[in-house]
């Protein structure tokens, strides 16, 4: 909203954007200054609390302030102010050692500031890149938190991203450059590493930028990633990624990226990511159930293709659709749905998106779409027809109707002439039908998100107002007590349509008016039925409500409260009255006011259930003119009460009649109106409340009592008293003119009821004479003088309780003094003061603190005289959570309130438009939210004496003997530690005294009830994780000493699994606490320009130097205090440890607790070394498993920095790279290969080498500069005794010693759980950590023992010489070249023995070991390992199973090394190919994945070299010559020779080849990058000759493998140079011998054409030979195979991949009519096959429509039906057609039979209704 002149201020501020609705509030006069005064005072505090540099409490607090003034007052302040405070919290957030909790709160504010991007230009704001991924990198790729060294808040990813998402915006013009220049070294795609880069790029790199700078933007890297992306296939993680990347792209330039030439591309990929199900038996590659793109982002891909000279996007758009409308028929189900639905839910929506930001938008500095580039009206009229079938057909989906109900929302705001009518259709059939009620609820919901389209009188669809009474009057018969969800929707249906248009009988209008329309003529006349709408559908109400009383619905012994079902009934029936009454013309309402007055009065109802729903409709009718119908109830329920009351033994009775009750009951609900027609009957409302408040009947007594506080809500709150459709009411001349209008945000002239002068008296008048003698009575109780019983002091109780919640907002909070000494700090930490309407009147008693203080006084006596008085105890407890946070409405209420209108905004608001334009009573609604918002606003109060008090009697409460008493007191105090700023350090310090195993005089429930104070409540604070200092040191240590209490039994298992539950909740929540907070200057630079800023200026003067000299020396001991105050924690929690009583439980949480205490930035005790040390040989296995973690990261703490230097790599091939992108094996990466020629062998080899250890370094890119270890430093791998730090001796001395390594190598060896145990990671680290700190000095200890181990061929002691083996390999990474082959020495003939010993149980683990032992290691240090695993693997000692095993170790190792061991890949290629004849299947299977490894590296990618290592293309050519036996034979059968038999000849070996050749074509399929086509293909032939027909398990593996191979072959994805040797191959199969063969060509066929089809579609010439194809087997000889063709064909017309035009239809005819012979030779055979391929063309052409009737149909048919009497199997397949047909059509055969002429329907109603068989 722009500020209006009047509003600007004299001082030339111009906020950037304020919350408009705060300027409608009764009182917004006042809020200018107050939002000013805040600013002011923020700025002073905040730039303070940085120039003093006090982080905590004082910015974490202010920056909170910072916070709740956005949501209280929008970004009212200055562009200066907006820069200004982005800045400071940007250079908060990436402060190097922030604690995680402090950056995520300051990213937090950061997101929301950055939130309006119009509001800022990029001119207007830059942030450097760098310190924001620096952060990234140091978080989300934490080198230390998997070592528990550091802690982060759980949602941190989370936020992360999204802040990068907001600053990217912002980031400079040479950011791409040096970003790009950062990560395109890291693409190397066989590397985990691949996934950060492009992860990376998608988050960081920008796409918002003006034209003139995309070179310096998108240009770098669209090209390269382009190809890329087109080139690589299967999926891998991170393309999706890329796409994202795309997308955002796309949809931030549209017009300035070309993407018509990967148009085709990316509508196959878009098709092959939704993983549709295709043709009869497909294998899915398992990658791409996982690695599917993201839904949304493919959407705002899709919208920006659209439009455009030619619009090519729609058109594949269409395609893609067609090809998937069928799937989103309700009777299609299967995982698949949830993505279609996404996608159908979505894409009208982002267009809607789309079209704004064209045409409605608000122009700022982004530039806009080129005019050329946008959608006109024909592009959207296009796109409707393009999703409107599938859309119609999932509206009755079974996964509900909402997906379809949002999508026909969207499309009727962009056409609604083509949207709404379909719909509407539906809808008449639905509500005339009876017998299928769900498709009423669906077709309901979808109607009532069009409801806005259809009413307002837009150009396009001017008739939909027409429907508007038919649709409401047909819709009654929904309101039917039988059917609740029917009920509902309706209800619904009704409210929606009657928001939107004012039900006036404008009748008489025409006569008046001559301007009118032909429409708007006929609107005006039918209005006049709108009165009788009113009428009916209250007798439908009247009949709901007579059928739920509660004597109908219930048994007498049942409870008399609601049900949920009915309680939701209610709601929907009063908002809808309400809705309908507030609408209409004062005549209408006066006629239905009467009509429910005779029904409210002439009855008497029972109060629970139709009682309450008629009471409700009540305040409903009341609400909407309070004067007319005030009248009618009031007088009539007083008079009624006054008449039965004046008995006086009334006054005792238990129990009461129904009549009063009833009347009690509708007046109790008709006074919640406008207030200010109350003051009328003031006197009456008033007696009535003093008699029955005092009634003895419990009933009676809470109805005065909610009379009572109703009427004092309604006199004392501020609120809006109308909310109709158009402001100022529906007299203006032609109401139909506003049927749909939007409330207007500059005019919605809210009517506030703001309290009078007589209202506030009224309001005490009555509190002096109810609330004041109902406090006398409970302090007389108190003091003796006149005791009441249980029940009078309830009653009185209630009295209280119902007053306060009605006068709150009148009532001024608690005050006093505050808190002393609650925290140090430099900076105020005081409260805002927001004013909510009320002027205090401080002449009055101030009834809030007299309740206080009266309720104190009740609880204490309570407590001490009788505790188990605990229904009174429970008002007290709600009456104190009053008194503290009620000021007239409730959280809990505000929030669903908030939820529903966001729900009812989302359903009713219009995207296209957007500026806000709701409907007026949303608007209201929502400045009624704004005000209440302000009411709640309780965050950071002061801490004073009163709430002191209070919250020692809640605690009290929380600790006393009841459990239910307990834990609702808890409650209000976990709410209470939230409100009071500090106040936790106040409470923490009562609560640990209670579990301290001092306190002698406790109980367990005491004991139970403080531990439950220390967990907090599911959402609130958790006192046990403060993140402060003093708080977790002392309650940390008290937790576990009350192990000690004597009141603790562990015998009671609700306290250990509550001690369980704080445990877990403090792992679970728990990140580090800051020790080093240190600001930055240039933080504070920033702060001092926040400090000089005008506009407001800062409130306070600017901090003198001697203060910042005292910041800065505060700082300096803050950061020491907290260091002692971390190692006393510490320390605490160790003397816990060594008391040896305490219980074991207690110790495991404590070892716990301290292993959470371990930290990057300083190092761990010495003590707690220690204790973790002796751990590792611990008893118990739990604190064994905490002592391992703990100690890798002690060592990870106590690891000696190395020293590392830049090199450039030219420098050490001596090759320039040439010049653009070269990837892959070239000249300059030669000297990073494995050449066993050239092998480090001896010392000076050893140390001239340079080695990189990282895979990924050289492969895609260099980098400017490559950090390796530095060569000439000496190695530090014999560190003295001396030198040690006093933990590295500890260590040292343990590791040392024989007998501790006895028991840990016994505790290592040891079996978990039998057959579950797997290599350990954290062993692992533990033992790296311990060979890279002090070198090989255990190793003699341990030796002996490694030896044990390894000839000990059982599991565990296995895994535990993995482990170890794979930490020493990874420890010694950086020694002298002595200890390193001494280390191999040993090492080579221990691997060896074990290898020899491997087992089922075990390979696993060795694979892991080795795979773990090479992961980021150069090769060539490892040269012994390598060649060790080289050796001769398939010599066949140990049977198959030993062969299999070390090929899978050996696989491990060298796919760890991908492209860097070309050289060991050569070898092992020639060693394998003469071996691949393998009679064992697991040999097969193994040799298969590891072929697929070793050929991993011969990619086909953009750019890439011809690589080094192996490659398929010769392999392939090789294997071929072998296979020369089998391709020559025209059909393969299996039973040459059994299996087992070591045949010679050729042939035979050719068999064993070709499976072993399946098995590796198997594991390929899913895991390479890029595919050999032209290779594969020449395989194919062979394939299609194995492969069998129908699936069958009794096949042998071969021909199970050749299907499975075929299957995922024609999954794969093609290129259009690809497409033609395709095609080649099928067609040379489709005359092959075998029919199987051709039979398969045509199951091949479907797939590839689906998962190809765009690509496929943008070669013509391909789309002809594949019809040709078809056509030609459609008359193949075999009936198994035409009939496969018949299908084939049928899917290939449904997908629209050739037109069914006029010339198909022809051929197909004249085959279906071909003579047949009388003769019964062989020729009347190609007749009866030519006859019947015509026959099985046109009946695929019925089933490729399954859900439709298009023009060709009836005639089709009618020429099917001619050959029901031809042979067989032409009648077969026509009466399967015709079945089939029925099948498809009849659920909307209604619909289906108007396509049809009468004589046709006469033919067709013959063939299939099925012939009698008696005639």
């Amino acid at each position: 909203m722009t500020v209006g002149e009047d509003m600007a201020d004299p001082s030339g501020f111009v906020p950037q954007k304020e919350i408009v609705y705060n300027g409608l509030l009764p009182y917004s006069d006042r809020l200018d200054q107050e939002a000013t005064e805040h600013l002011a005072e923020i700025k002073a505090n905040l730039s303070r609390a940085v120039q003093v540099r006090e982080l905590w409490p004082g910015v974490s607090f202010w920056t909170r302030k910072l916070f709740l003034f956005l949501k209280l007052y929008g970004r009212r302040f200055s562009k200066e102010d907006h820069v200004l405070f982005i800045k400071l919290l940007y250079e908060l957030v990436t402060l190097p050692n922030l604690e995680p909790y402090m950056m995520q709160n300051c990213a937090k504010l950061l997101i929301h500031l950055l939130k309006k991007k119009e509001l800022l230009s990029r001119d207007d704001l830059q942030l450097p890149w760098r310190p924001l991924y620096d952060l990234y990198e140091r978080i989300i790729y934490s080198k230390t938190e998997h070592l528990g060294l550091i802690w982060f808040p759980n949602s941190v990813d989370h936020i992360l991203k999204a802040l990068v998402k907001s600053c990217r915006l912002y980031f400079p013009a040479s950011s791409t450059k040096e970003m790009l220049d950062e990560w395109r070294p890291l693409l190397c795609v066989f590397d985990g590493v691949m996934q950060k880069a492009i992860s990376n790029m998608e988050l960081f790199l920008p796409t918002i930028m003006p034209p003139e700078e995309h070179s310096q933007a998108f240009q770098l890297w669209f090209g390269e990633l382009m190809t890329l992306w087109v080139s690589v296939q299967n999926q891998p993680s991170w393309e999706g990624h890329l796409v994202n990347l795309f997308a955002r792209l796309a949809n931030d330039n549209i017009g300035y990226v070309d993407w018509t030439p990967y148009i085709p591309t990316i509508f196959t990929r878009i098709l092959r990511s939704l993983n549709l199900p295709v043709g009869v038996s497909q294998m899915v590659a398992p990658r791409y159930l996982t690695n599917s793109y993201d839904i949304g982002h493919l959407v705002l891909w899709i919208t920006a293709l659209l439009g455009g000279p030619g619009n090519p996007g729609q058109k594949e758009l269409t395609c893609l659709f067609n090809s998937i409308a069928s799937f989103y028929h309700p009777s299609n189900h299967g995982r698949w749905q949830t993505r279609l639905m996404r996608l159908l839910q979505r894409l009208p929506a982002s267009v809607v998106r789309r079209v704004h930001r064209e045409r409605y938008a608000e122009p700022n500095w982004i530039t806009l779409v080129p005019e050329c580039q946008r959608l006109t009206d024909t592009d959207l009229r296009e796109f409707t027809s393009s999703l409107i079938g599938a859309t119609l057909l999932a509206m009755f989906s079974k996964t509900g109707s909402t997906d379809a109900a949002y999508t026909l929302q969207n499309l009727a705001l962009l056409t609604p002439e083509l949207a709404i009518a379909p719909v509407l259709e539906r809808t008449y059939a639905a509500i005339e039908t009876l017998t299928e009620p769900h498709t009423l609820t669906a077709t309901l919901s979808c109607m009532i998100g069009m409801a806005r389209s259809l009413v307002s009188a837009n150009n396009h669809y001017p008739e939909g107002r027409r429907h508007v009474l038919p649709l409401l009057m047909g819709s009654l018969p929904g309101v039917d007590p039988n059917d609740f969800s029917k009920c509902m929707i309706t209800f619904q249906f009704i409210a929606t349509f009657t928001t939107l248009v004012p039900l006036v009988d404008c009748s008489s209008a025409p006569s008046r008016h001559s301007d009118l329309t032909e429409i708007e003529k006929e609107l005006c006349f039918a209005s006049a039925e709108f009165e009788d709408f009113i009428l009916q559908f209250l007798d439908r109400c009247f009949a709901l409500i007579d059928s739920s009383t509660l004597e109908q619905t219930r048994d007498e012994m049942e409870t008399d409260t609601q049900t949920q079902l009915e309680s939701l009934v209610e709601l929907g029936l009063s908002s809808t009255v309400s809705t309908i009454l507030t609408q209409c013309s004062i005549e209408i309402y006066k006629v239905a006011l009467q009509k429910v007055h005779n029904f409210a009065t002439s009855n008497i109802f029972e109060t629970c259930v139709s009682g309450r729903m008629v009471a409700d409709m009540c305040r409903a009718v009341a609400k909407c003119h309070p004067a007319e119908s005030l009248r009618l109830f009031v007088p009539h329920c007083c008079s009624v009460i006054f008449h039965i009351t004046d008995n006086e033994e009334l006054q005792n009775e238990e129990s009461l009649d129904k009549e009063l009750l009833w009347n009690l009951q509708l007046l109790s609900e008709v006074t919640r109106v406008d207030g200010e027609q109350l003051l009328k009957y003031q006197g009456d409302l008033e007696c009535v409340l003093r008699t029955c408040v005092r009634l003895r009947c419990k009933r009676a007594y809470t109805l005065a009592c909610s009379l009572l506080e109703h009427t004092l809500r309604s006199l004392s709150l501020i609120y809006p008293t109308e909310c109709r459709s158009t402001p100022g009411g529906f007299d203006t001349n032609l109401p139909i003119r506003d049927w749909g209008r939007a409330g207007n945000v500059a005019a919605l002239g809210v009517c506030w009821h703001v309290p009078s002068q007589e209202e506030e008296n009224f309001v005490f008048q009555l509190l002096s004479r109810l609330l004041q003698p109902e406090l006398q009575r409970i302090k007389e109780h108190i003091t003796g003088a006149h005791p009441m019983s249980r029940e009078e002091l309830l009653q009185s109780l209630a009295v209280v309780h119902h007053c306060l919640l009605g006068a709150a907002s009148m009532l001024p909070p608690l005050d006093g003094p505050h808190v002393p000494d609650l925290i140090p700090s430099m900076v105020n930490l005081g409260e805002t003061k927001l004013h909510i309407g009320v002027d205090y009147d401080d002449s009055r008693e101030n009834y809030r603190e007299s309740i206080c203080q009266t309720m104190r006084l009740l609880l204490h006596h309570i407590l001490e005289r009788s505790e188990d008085d605990t229904k009174s105890l429970f008002v007290i407890i709600e009456i104190i959570s009053d008194l503290m946070f009620f000021r007239g409405t409730h959280k809990k209420d505000f929030d669903s309130r908030w939820k529903s209108f966001t729900l009812v905004k989302k359903s009713m608001e219009n995207r296209l438009y957007g500026k806000k334009q709701h409907i007026r009573a949303l608007l209201v609604d929502r400045v009624l939210l704004q005000h209440e918002m302000r009411m709640l606003v309780v965050e950071g109060i002061e801490y004073k004496v009163v709430h002191q008090e209070l919250l020692c009697d809640l605690l009290l409460l929380s600790t006393s003997t009841y459990s239910q008493v307990r834990s609702r007191a808890q409650n209000v105090l976990t709410t209470a530690l939230a409100t009071y700023s500090f106040s936790y350090r106040d409470l923490t310090t009562r609560i640990i005294q209670l579990l301290s195993p001092q306190n002698t005089t406790g109980t367990q429930q005491q004991l139970k009830g403080a531990l439950y104070c220390l967990l907090g409540g599911p959402s609130g604070p958790c006192p046990a994780i403060a993140r402060d200092w003093d708080c977790v040191g002392e309650v940390w240590p008290a937790l576990v000493r009350c192990g000690l209490s004597p009141s603790l039994t562990l015998e009671k298992p609700s306290i250990g699994r509550l001690l369980d539950e704080i445990s877990e909740r403090i792992h679970r929540q728990f990140d580090t606490v800051g020790i080093y907070l240190t600001v930055s200057e240039r933080c504070v630079e920033i702060a001092n320009e926040i400090a000089q800023s005008h506009n407001p200026a800062p409130c306070l003067e600017s901090p003198t130097l001697e203060e910042l000299k005292e910041g800065l020396q505060r700082q300096r001991i803050r950061n020491l205090v907290a260091a002692r105050k971390y190692e006393k924690l510490v320390n605490d929690l160790l003397d816990c440890l060594e008391d040896g009583e305490l219980p074991w439980k207690f110790e495991h949480m404590a070892t716990d607790l301290l292993y959470l205490q371990l930290r990057d930035d300083h190092p761990l005790p010495p003590d707690a070394v220690l204790y973790f040390t002796q751990g590792l040989v611990h008893d118990s296995i739990s604190i064994r498993k905490v002592a391992i973690a703990a100690v890798s990261g002690i060592l990870k703490q106590l690891k000696r920095p190395r020293e590392k230097e830049a090199v450039k790599p030219t420098d050490i091939s001596g090759i320039e790279d040439p010049e653009g992108v070269c990837v892959g094996d070239r000249e300059g990466n030669r000297w990073l290969q494995y050449d066993s020629s050239n092998l480090p062998l001896s010392q000076e080899q050893w140390d001239s080498r340079r080695y990189v250890e990282k895979t990924h370094w050289g492969y895609y890119a260099w980098p400017r500069e490559l950090m390796i270890y530095a060569a000439s430093e000496k190695p530090n791998d014999d560190l003295p005794y001396e030198e040690m730090s006093e933990g590295e001796k500890i260590i040292y001395e343990y590791f040392c010693d024989p007998e501790f390594i006895e028991q840990l190598m016994e505790f290592l060896s040891l079996e978990e759980r039998k057959g579950k145990d797997t290599f350990s990671p954290r062993r692992f680290c533990l033992f790296k950590g311990l060979f890279r700190n002090y070198g090989d000095v255990f190793l003699p200890l341990l030796w002996p023992h490694l030896e044990k181990l390894a000839s000990d061929p059982h599991e565990s002691s296995q895994r535990c010489v993995c482990e170890i083996t794979a930490g020493l390999i990874r420890g010694s990474k950086c020694w002298r070249f002595s200890k390193v082959e001494g280390l191999w020495r040993l090492l080579s003939p221990l691997i060896r023995t074990a290898l020899t010993n491997i087992t089922l149980e075990t390979y696993t683990d060795w694979g892991t070991c080795i795979a773990t032992a090479c992961e980021g290691r150069d090769p060539r240090k490892l040269h012994w390992l390598f060649e060790l695993l080289m050796e001769s693997p398939l010599s066949g000692e140990g049977g198959s199973f030993r062969v299999a095993s070390l090929l899978y170790v050996l696989q491990g190792g060298l796919a760890q090394q991908q492209w860097r061991v070309a050289e060991l890949l050569h070898r092992l290629l020639a060693y394998l190919e003469p071996k691949l004849t393998q009679v064992y299947k697991n040999v097969r299977e193994r040799i298969g994945s590891v072929l697929t490894y070793i050929f991993m590296i011969d990619v086909a990618l953009p750019h890439t070299r011809p690589t080094a290592s192996p490659q398929v293309a010769e392999f392939i050519g090789r294997v071929l010559g072998r296979l020369k036996p089998l391709t020559s034979e025209p059909e393969i059968h299996n039973h040459v020779h059994e299996e087992n038999t070591q045949g010679t000849d050729e042939r035979t070996q050719a068999v064993k080849l070709l499976k072993t050749v399946l098995k590796w074509l198997m594991a390929s399929a899913g895991r390479t990058f890029t595919t050999p086509v032209q290779q594969q293909l020449q395989l194919l032939p062979l394939l299609f000759k194995i492969a069998p027909v129908e699936i069958d398990e009794s096949y042998d593996e071969m021909k199970q493998d050749a299907r499975t191979c075929l299957s995922l072959m024609s999954q794969g994805l093609l290129y259009p140079e690809h497409i033609p040797l395709v095609v080649a191959a099928l067609e040379e199969m489709a005359v092959s011998r075998s029919w199987h063969a051709r039979y398969s060509v045509l199951t091949y066929l479907q797939i590839t054409v689906f998962y190809n089809l765009f690509t496929l579609l943008s070669v013509p010439a391909e789309v002809l030979r594949i019809r040709k194809l078809v056509l030609q087997l459609l008359r193949d000889e075999q009936l198994e195979v035409r009939d496969m063709a018949c299908t084939t064909l049928s899917g290939l017309l449904q997908c629209q991949f050739f037109p069914l035009d006029c010339s198909l239809q022809t051929q197909l005819q004249t085959l279906s009519q071909t003579r047949l012979p009388k003769a019964r030779g062989e020729l009347a055979s190609t007749g009866l096959v030519w006859r019947h391929a015509g026959v099985l063309g046109l009946s695929a052409c019925i089933l490729s429509s399954p859900y439709d009737v298009p023009a060709w149909m009836p005639q089709i048919l009618m020429d099917l039906s001619d050959h029901l009497n031809d042979p067989q199997p032409i009648e077969m397949t026509v009466k399967k057609t015709l079945s089939e047909f029925r099948r498809t059509h009849h659920d909307n055969w209604q619909e289906h039979r108007q396509c049809f002429t009468d004589d046709q329907l006469l033919v067709l109603t013959d063939l299939l209704v099925s012939p009698c068989y008696y005639a």
